[in-house]
């Protein structure tokens, strides 16, 4: 690998150059770009730092068990080296120790430090030089207990949101069963709608149509 003025050559000397590399792109914001928000954030959380702490639910077995099952075995472990594979198969006094540290972290809203760290890999960019340390993304890889409990905050935060519909049905991407591809239908479907009931429906002119390629249908395949 080259680096200004040298060349990388053992593992520790590339690490370093691709560290390096990654100091020149990334740099701790000092100014905000947008103080008022800045400032919005602020309030809030002080808000709630001075409000009276609610009691936490706690998390059961059986809950830790069933966000272990939706862990992605193909993914790399962080820096405790515990892969995905192993914490499928772990017994069921091993799920209830891990509930009783999710409730600790419940009831004293401390979250481990250990948590916070990640395990930092440089993936080669498609068609660039593998000589260059900028030919490399960095990819963050988060401790895999730490992952477990932020699994099972998700799906608690998803059901208080659907329960209380603080969504619009209407609101896409990212949502179970509100694929993009649904919206691009409804955005198909929805001129004929309002055409039938004698409303136009009121599209912006600027969006660029889509481009769909043409191709032969056999008519023996119907």
């Amino acid at each position: 690998m080259v680096t200004t003025g040298r060349f990388a050559l053992s593992h520790s000397e590339k690490a370093e150059a691709l560290a390096d590399n990654l100091d020149t792109q990334f740099q701790p914001v000092t100014d905000p770009s947008v103080p008022v928000v800045i400032e919005i954030v602020g309030v809030a959380l002080r808000s709630y730092f001075s409000s009276s702490a609610s009691e936490s639910q706690i998390t059961t077995p059986d809950e830790v068990q069933a966000a272990n099952k939706g862990l992605r075995v193909s993914n790399v472990p962080g820096q405790n080296g515990i892969p995905n594979t192993a914490m499928k198969h772990l017994p069921k006094r091993a799920v209830s120790f891990l509930a009783h540290v999710f409730n600790a972290v419940l009831r004293t809203h401390h979250f481990p430090q250990a948590w916070k760290h990640v395990r930092i890999i440089s993936i080669l960019k498609s068609g660039n030089d593998p000589a260059l340390p900028s030919s490399y993304r960095p990819i963050s890889l988060l401790d895999t207990i730490g992952k477990l409990f932020e699994k099972i905050l998700l799906a608690r935060m998803l059901n208080a949101v659907n329960e209380s519909k603080l969504l619009r049905d209407k609101q896409f991407w990212f949502r179970l069963g509100h694929s993009t591809f649904l919206q691009l239908a409804r955005l198909v479907e929805y001129p004929g709608i309002s055409a039938k009931r004698g409303s136009p429906a009121q599209i912006s002119s600027t969006w660029p149509k889509p481009s769909i390629p043409s191709r032969s249908m056999d008519s023996s395949t119907n």
